[in-house]
């Protein structure tokens, strides 16, 4: 087994170097094919600043017209508190009331914040440009001899033969439909960028809830001789976007565990079921992928499923929970969720990952967990930037200056499995 995992850091560690290595060999190549004038011209379709880029309220798009209504309607300018009236001339959105409060924010131009409001702009003209998405046509499996690595979004594509990403534009719409399903994967993983030190990020107790999980994923290296018909439950709580994923999204997730059937369960009265459905036995929304991978819809609360013992027993080894940018602590949530849905996640004893925005965001998290149930709960990762995060930037309509991209921090907890007594 150690031979095995050596080979394979040995063979991450070469992948690596190869692939920064083919990345300056094709950027040397096409210097020259240029230079030569070998390369055929680039199609006025292929994306780029120049053709992407339009202010919001002339843009070809209607939506985006109407999206630069609505964030007038709804925002505030940070510099007089009045409405906002004036559009940012480099990022194309609609962001102070006057020019006048637009040329004396200086956090707005000292921070270059219209750098990243840019991209958010040609980010969307791109998404809804018509042109082919080559990036979208996903790898099926792989053969066991072919190693994948989790360590960034390059290596994971390039050992998994993904289409060859080269420009910001493709990354950002492959990474952000990804980015759910292969943050799971790079927590259960064998070969996680999560591990575990002393000063984590992976706790000793995360390290054993992650070690019950890869025990049921890889029995055939951890000697499990119990028999593997049951699929493999991963429940998202507060499920919204995640939950309109097409299906050979969510395949991605089962193709990096080959051996394992899994069944993902969306929860919360925000989930939608976007494709043809089919009724389980229980009456369920559920969506057959294959015969290793499910959908399940639950319209529901988790609090009212767990009361009801819908999901009874749980099960260490074989369930995990998360929750994508729960917003524990926004002011509008943390009633829904600091009551009776934490304490039925605590009570299953389960492991938890959640993620934020940003870096504030998992944490003002955090602290309200830990506030409220620090004597009921372990920590199983400590916050730390989530590796598989989106590299999308998006846009805060009610504050056009708030842009974040997301999972971009991931942390997890899991209620207290063990008691101290006194004695």
């Amino acid at each position: 087994m150690f031979a095995s995992k050596s080979f394979h850091l040995e063979r991450f560690c070469y992948q690596g170097a190869k692939l920064s290595n083919l990345s300056q060999s094709r950027n040397l190549v096409g210097f020259v094919r240029n230079a030569l004038g070998l390369e055929p011209p680039q199609s006025p379709d292929t994306p780029q600043e120049s053709n992407r880029f339009h202010p919001w309220e002339e843009s070809p798009c209607p939506d985006l017209r109407e999206r630069a209504v609505r964030i007038k309607s709804l925002a505030r300018c940070p510099m007089t508190g009045k409405d906002i009236q004036y559009t940012c001339p480099i990022s194309g959105i609609p962001t102070h009331h006057s020019r006048e409060a637009w040329e004396m924010d200086m956090n707005y131009h000292q921070n270059k914040i219209y750098e990243k409001l840019k991209k958010v702009n040609i980010y969307e003209h791109d998404l809804r440009s018509g042109r082919a998405f080559p990036e979208f046509d996903f790898p099926l499996d792989q053969g066991a001899d072919k190693a994948v690595s989790l360590q960034n979004w390059d290596l994971f594509f390039y050992t998994r033969q993904f289409y060859s990403m080269d420009t910001e534009f493709e990354l950002a719409t492959v990474t952000k439909m990804l980015s759910y399903p292969i943050t799971i994967a790079s927590i259960l993983h064998e070969f996680s960028p999560y591990s575990y030190h002393k000063k984590g990020p992976l706790t000793l107790e995360g390290l054993k809830s992650i070690a019950a999980l890869r025990y049921t994923l890889y029995p055939s290296k951890t000697k499990n001789t119990l028999p593997n018909n049951t699929p493999m439950r991963i429940f998202l709580v507060g499920a919204r976007a995640e939950s309109q994923l097409p299906g050979h999204v969510w395949k991605q997730l089962q193709f990096l565990f080959p051996s394992q059937n899994f069944e993902i369960h969306f929860i919360g009265p925000e989930c939608q079921i976007m494709e043809p459905k089919q009724a389980s036995t229980s009456g369920l929304l559920t969506k057959k992928i294959d015969d290793t991978l499910s959908l399940v819809y639950h319209p529901q609360y988790f609090h009212e499923l767990h009361a009801a013992q819908d999901f009874f027993p749980y099960d260490p080894y074989n369930d995990v929970f998360f929750i994508f940018h729960p917003g524990f602590a926004y002011n509008d949530t943390t009633d829904l969720w600091m009551n009776d849905t934490m304490k039925g996640l605590l009570d299953t004893k389960c492991a938890i990952f959640h993620t934020g925005f940003n870096q504030t965001d998992i944490m003002n998290d955090v602290e309200l967990l830990n506030n409220k149930y620090g004597k009921e709960l372990d920590v199983l990762l400590n916050p730390v930037k989530n590796v598989f995060g989106s590299t999308k930037w998006e846009l805060n309509d009610f504050n056009p200056q708030e842009v974040y991209q997301f999972n971009m921090h991931i942390a997890g907890f899991r209620g207290k499995r063990y008691r101290v007594q006194k004695t």
